[in-house]
């Protein structure tokens, strides 16, 4: 057709005959051919775009979104609550997570510890420094419990990092009851100029009739509730949002002298003026629990339930049908084993960082037929610990001599916090080996101990549960790390030190240079069989008990190599302090500076972790100096666990000989020559 008529005649008259003559002859292959081809091209075409699609959902379901998540934490009680909150959203989520805390140093020395020894897949924990951003907000007078940090989420767009266009804020006492993810996709729902995502409050509060001449602060109807906040940050940057609240915030200080409800007033206030910057979220995504709400009008069934502003046993109070519900949820998360938070997300390959590939690495190294391959594990096992669980408020004293009394405990042994408490009046540092469920339980015993809650110089540090020895050198580890004094009584929950042990420490620190020299002070170790006893108040009523036979010298019965060396005899008549030679086996309890060596971890349960350190401290040269006028007393209690295994398990104490050779060959590589006394002495645990 393009070449014309006269063209085709002129120049295709001869091959369009022979064409049309061949076409009769081959026109059914070729035909035939033509629709095979096209056949072959459409499933080709058909094959790709299934791959493309298929390609997609995989690399999407590979690489889901990461969710941010801004909390403000500050103090012990705040840090120990936000615990509740991660927990839900870790249970329920399957996208990768980055929290932004915006903590004091307090709280992010514990949730930093915490975060690091939890080793949850596909989480990433960043700490913004709230001392910083104090002058942004301490113009602000606040009536609210919450103090200065109950305004911070004010500054949040100049806080968090420049590139975060969006996050989700919650304040620490909220429970999720679904995935987070679905509250992430809400933000695709915003229109126009809106920036705020908030739900509205559903107590009468903004409405100003809950009692006579209550004046609230300026709000859009009902107002709305700031402990759940969806924030586009980019936007908000845009609209000057550091300017809109603080022109506002100005505004209304001028007659209302202070926030009653911290951040939240200065948001509503703000919405009062700007209506079109909220995105009204369902009430759902916030239902608020506390006086004067009526939130069961929100929602039909607890089945539409998305989050609950409630994590407090305080508010059992509360007016609504649905309170134990709401109860149960909080103490299920409350108490929920977090070791089981630690799971992959399925399709989300998590970013793993350097500790934790060195940890894959050692373990995968380890030999699995091994008959003590639980106790090698053990070593290396990373225990989820939270510090300071309850309040710790203590400043050593100036003159450097200030002692601090270490321990460990189970559940088993807390009966014994308050008789030490009233043995000692220094500050201490304990590890409590507790499952989160047992941490409750200490919680509320302590909480209700009027002489556990008259002291503030107590750190108490949580490290849970997980494996199936008791980790007693790694619990020594943990509350040795976390004295704040120069020097450290190392002891043992089941014993109770002399009245005025913790001053008689500290002058022996004066008298015997312990600064400019390396010391470990002995503290004799007695034990009673008796469950109630008259404690001796001084070394002579101890002799005249130890004559009666009230009192013994610790373990003389069934191990008396292990203080033997203290010289007993010797310590009846002694009115100064006096040296003695390590021996094998040799397990004091004793006073040493902070900067002594740890506790050698690959000891669990039962058997020589005292004894190696001990000895590791006689490798460094350390004197060993019995103490003439202190005295411990060794309280009776049941057989432990681990003792008892000890007994009856041969394979038990099979390891327990392996590990102990092990150390000593470390011991000797360690140390040299010197060291080849622990390889000859007769060590026979």
């Amino acid at each position: 057709c393009t070449l014309g008529k006269k063209n085709i005649i002129k120049h295709c008259s001869v091959k369009v005959v022979v064409v049309i003559f061949f076409s009769f002859l081959i026109w059914p292959i070729f035909l035939a051919t033509y629709i095979m081809f096209l056949s072959a091209s459409l499933c080709i075409n058909v094959f790709v775009h299934f791959f493309d699609t298929f390609s997609a959902i995989i690399n999407s379901s590979s690489l889901p979104q990461t969710i941010h998540v801004a909390i403000v934490c500050a103090g012990y009680n705040a840090s120990r609550d936000v615990v509740t909150l991660v927990k839900s959203v870790l249970f329920h989520r399957r996208n990768p997570l980055h929290f932004h805390f915006i903590t004091d140093s307090i709280a992010q020395q514990i949730l930093a510890s915490l975060f690091h020894t939890w080793m949850v897949p596909a989480v990433r924990v960043d700490f913004y420094d709230a001392d910083e951003l104090k002058s942004e907000v301490s113009w602000i007078p606040n009536k609210h419990y919450s103090g200065i940090y109950g305004l911070m989420k004010l500054v949040l767009t100049k806080t968090l990092p420049s590139d975060l266009q969006k996050v989700i804020v919650l304040d620490t006492d909220i429970t999720f009851a679904t995935d987070i993810a679905e509250l992430w996709a809400v933000f695709h729902k915003f229109k126009g100029q809106q920036v705020l995502g908030l739900v509205e409050n559903q107590s009468d509060w903004y409405l100003g009739n809950l009692w006579k001449n209550h004046r609230p602060w300026p709000a859009l109807g009902r107002g709305f509730n700031t402990g759940v906040i969806l924030l586009l940050l980019d936007r908000l940057r845009k609209l000057r949002w550091e300017q809109m609240w603080r022109l506002t915030a100005e505004r209304e200080l001028m007659s209302m002298l202070s926030t009653s409800l911290a951040d939240q007033d200065i948001f509503n206030a703000v919405i009062k003026q700007n209506p079109f910057l909220v995105h009204q979220l369902p009430c759902f995504w916030n239902v608020q629990l506390s006086d004067h709400t009526r939130s069961e009008k929100c929602y039909k069934d607890v089945s539409d339930l998305k989050v609950i502003h409630w994590n407090s046993p305080k508010k059992l109070r509360v007016k609504n049908k649905h309170v134990e519900f709401f109860r149960n949820l909080y103490l299920t998360f409350l108490e929920y084993d977090g070791n089981l938070l630690r799971r992959e997300l399925f399709g989300c390959p998590s970013k793993t960082d350097h500790n934790s590939e060195n940890l894959q690495k050692t373990l995968l190294e380890l030999d699995e037929d091994d008959p003590c391959y639980e106790f090698r594990r053990e070593r290396f096992t990373v225990h989820r610990t939270h510090l300071y669980f309850l309040h710790y408020e203590y400043e050593p004293s100036a003159d450097q001599t200030d002692v601090t009394l270490v321990a460990q405990l189970s559940m088993d042994r807390l009966q014994m916090l308050e008789a030490i408490c009233k043995h000692w009046e220094g500050p201490i540092s304990l590890a409590l080996y507790l499952s989160d469920a047992e941490a409750q339980q200490f919680l509320r015993y302590a909480q209700g101990s009027e002489v556990l809650m008259s002291r503030s110089n107590v750190g108490y540090h949580i490290v849970y549960k997980e494996g199936q020895f008791y980790p007693v050198n790694l619990l020594r580890n943990v509350a040795m790390r976390q004295v704040n004094t120069p020097y450290m009584f190392l002891s043992d929950i089941d014993f109770l030190p002399m009245y005025g042990l913790y001053e008689y420490l500290r002058k022996s620190v004066v008298q015997l240079d312990m600064a400019n020299t390396k010391k470990a002070l002995v503290v004799p170790a007695f034990e009673t069989l008796r469950y109630r006893l008259s404690y001796p108040k001084s070394k002579a009523e101890l002799l005249s008990q130890l004559d009666m036979g009230t009192l013994f010298t610790f373990r003389y019965h069934v191990w008396t190599k292990g203080h033997a060396p203290t010289n007993f005899a010797k310590w009846r008549t002694a009115t100064t302090p006096y040296r003695v030679q390590w021996e094998a086996d040799f397990e004091p309890y004793v006073m040493v500076r902070r900067d002594c060596p740890e506790y050698d971890r690959r000891f669990v349960g039962f058997g020589w972790n005292k004894v190696a350190h001990i000895m590791e401290l006689d490798a460094q040269e350390y004197e060993f100096v019995v103490l003439p006028n202190a005295y411990m007393i060794h309280m009776p209690h049941a057989p432990s666990f681990d003792i008892t295994k000890f007994r009856s398990n041969k394979q038990y104490r099979v390891c327990l000989k392996t590990l102990k050779e092990e150390f000593q060959q470390n011991m000797s590589r360690r140390y040299g020559f010197a060291a080849l006394k622990y390889m000859t002495a007769d060590n026979n645990s």
